[in-house]
């Protein structure tokens, strides 16, 4: 792959799109503007991969994550991080089901080493520790929640010839749907210069900037709850027998439930499958709502609070796009 100029990708048209996310860690802003869907100049995206979120935010302070992750009385702490202040860039990808998250971690692994970047910090799987603290605690990004072993992360500096030397974070997820996310945050101390490039090539306009959800991940999912009435849960791995496959975090939901202990909740679950009866659609999504409930009663949620509920293929509709199958918590 090589680094080249500023290049768009000829099948999405020329324009600047909004992309509402969550602020960086040690970043207020929301983001100034988005710059277009391509890569950007200092690290090439995978081949078989498609921009679906890229925003800019223009000079705020950033937490660079160099040392695993704990929570300390509520709060998720690296064991070390470096404070930058600069441009932050952040590009979502998804990459084609065709490869692994392996294969994509070794892509980056070998750019890395060809263009002399210097690693700072690495993990792999289960050293890297929750998944659900990458992406709701570290990142903002709910999209990058899945299993533990299936996660890599990658902080490293580039050797440039600009005056600061930028920064990169890098997380790839396979969620349990088998899609593959690589999210990449780039943080240039001296500020992008890529902006002026493409003012150049596109009319860019002014932006109408939302308001965005504040507080805590837990909060977050509890104001969420309480607005739509419902809230499809990230993903979760069940056994052949549509029990949870242990462990499993439930950090989340754990805490938003704890947070008011008036709501109780239906837990669903939605499946469907080619060549199954309807009986049995109905069957494995009710053990596996059960098998959720019986992980949230022992996690420390009173069992009158929940109650588990299994509809198969009988409600299709999901905001959130190809959700056939999928937990859902829904307001009793």
């Amino acid at each position: 792959m090589i680094f080249g100029p500023y290049q768009f990708t000829s099948r999405l048209p020329l324009l600047v799109f909004l992309l509402v996310g969550f602020p960086t860690v040690g970043a207020a802003q929301s983001a100034d503007i988005v710059v277009g869907f391509s890569d950007h100049s200092l690290i090439a995206g995978f081949s078989d991969a498609e921009i679906i979120e890229r925003e800019l935010h223009k000079d705020v302070n950033y937490r660079i994550i160099l040392g695993a992750l704990e929570r300390i009385r509520g709060d998720v702490i690296p064991e070390d991080f470096e404070r930058l202040r600069g441009d932050v860039t952040k590009i979502t990808y998804e990459v084609s089901q065709e490869f692994t998250g392996d294969e994509v971690y070794a892509f980056y692994q070998e750019q890395l080493t060809s263009e002399n970047y210097e690693l700072l910090y690495s993990c792999e799987g289960r050293e890297c520790g929750s998944s659900n603290y990458w992406a709701n605690d570290i990142f903002r990004n709910r999209i990058l929640y899945g299993p533990e072993r299936n996660q890599h992360f990658m902080a490293f500096r580039a050797n440039s010839a600009l005056e600061s030397d930028p920064y990169f974070s890098l997380y790839i997820i396979t969620r349990v749907n088998r899609k593959i996310y690589v999210y990449i945050e780039i943080v240039e101390p001296g500020g992008t210069q890529e902006l002026e490039q493409i003012a150049a090539l596109v009319e860019i306009e002014e932006p109408r900037i939302p308001e965005q959800e504040s507080g805590t991940a837990d909060a977050n999912l509890l104001q969420r709850l309480r607005q739509q009435g419902s809230v499809v849960l990230p993903s979760f791995s069940f056994q052949s027998n549509d029990s949870l496959v242990t462990p499993v975090d439930l950090e989340l939901l754990v805490s938003a439930l704890n947070s008011d202990q008036s709501l109780s909740i239906y837990v669903v679950a939605h499946l469907k499958q080619d060549g199954q009866s309807l009986q049995e659609l109905m069957q494995r999504p009710t053990a596996r709502a059960n098998s959720l409930r019986q992980a949230l009663i022992a996690a420390g949620i009173e069992a009158q609070r929940i109650e588990a509920a299994g509809v198969g293929p009988l409600a299709p509709n999901c905001a959130s796009g190809n959700c056939e199958e999928r937990i859902e918590i829904v307001l009793r």
